[in-house]
């Protein structure tokens, strides 16, 4: 298959989170659902907020922050998040919000905290979705930093490589003539699995089912 085009953002975790930033990731959405074809979001992330920076928020702004972090992760296209270093607040948050997460093997993975506790951002939920209570309690309690080999073994990484661009690239090239609305309805699909019973899911999947087979084949299986 051949690459599908890329578009990028770069998310530095250690400023401050602005109606700018919201505005960025926005922008970026927009960006993606208005073309045509099936590009891939890459956003590459990384640094860690310092005690304190949440001082300066208010819930207006961080409701905001979360409703555009949620349109990140339900882009009708493949996204991946490469990180490395420390990799906290807004970084963590972008990141765990793709499809697939590559990290560098420096990655470390970090709620930040303050005299009280640590953020109680929807970070702390996909971390629990993706590696479970037990495995993540430390992290989501007292701001333990989860290293890259650990995020590995926990499932909340996909990949620990020194060649980050790569890995994009190949999520690229698995991402190559997938339909970007379809991904996006199996992705849902995925998520309603961990919390939906059997006979609840099973209407939303023949409902799948019967979209596929109404569009017919694809230009390579037609082919054939």
């Amino acid at each position: 298959m051949e690459p599908q085009p890329l578009y990028a953002l770069e998310l530095d975790g250690s400023e401050p989170l602005t109606p700018t930033l919201v505005k960025a990731v926005g922008a970026l959405c927009d960006r993606t659902e208005d073309r045509g074809g099936h590009p891939v979001v890459a956003v590459h992330v990384t640094g860690a907020p310092d005690n304190g920076w949440a001082e300066s928020l208010d819930v207006m702004l961080v409701t905001k922050w979360e409703r555009v972090l949620r349109r990140l992760e339900r882009l009708p296209v493949a996204t991946v998040a490469v990180a490395r270093g420390d990799c906290g607040g807004t970084a963590l948050e972008a990141f765990l919000a793709a499809d697939v997460r590559v990290a560098a093997p420096d990655t470390r993975l970090l709620l930040p905290r303050d005299a009280t506790a640590t953020w109680p951002g929807m970070a702390g939920y996909r971390l629990v979705r993706l590696a479970g209570v037990a495995r993540i309690r430390k992290a989501l309690l007292f701001g333990r930093p989860v290293q890259a080999a650990e995020a590995l073994a926990l499932g909340v990484v996909d990949e620990v490589t020194d060649d980050p661009a790569a890995a994009v690239s190949a999520v690229s090239e698995l991402a190559g003539g997938l339909s970007g609305k379809e991904v996006a309805i199996r992705r849902q699909l995925m998520f309603d699995a961990a919390t939906t019973g059997f006979e609840d899911a099973l209407g939303a999947h023949l409902a799948a089912c019967d979209r596929a087979l109404r569009q017919g084949p694809g230009p390579e299986v037609a082919a054939s």
